[in-house]
């Protein structure tokens, strides 16, 4: 589905989608990141109809994971 030009204008856009992803994280909020076919920057959506969930969080939790390690 195409994005609205009004919702890309309202939204953040990050360069890729590593940045966007520690966004989310920052945030402490579920979201995924995808690439705008109109700005073809990178938003964050909370969307999840349609998507493989279970794929993205274990990427999401994963990186999330290593970040809460403590380091030595």
């Amino acid at each position: 589905m195409r994005t609205r030009l009004s919702v890309c204008k309202r939204k953040q856009r990050y360069p890729d989608e590593a940045t966007a992803t520690a966004a989310a994280q920052a945030a402490g909020l579920t979201l995924w990141p995808y690439r705008c076919d109109r700005c073809r920057a990178v938003h964050l959506t909370s969307r999840s109809k349609g998507r493989r969930i279970s794929g993205n969080l274990r990427r999401i939790e994963a990186s999330v994971s290593d970040t809460n390690e403590p380091r030595p």
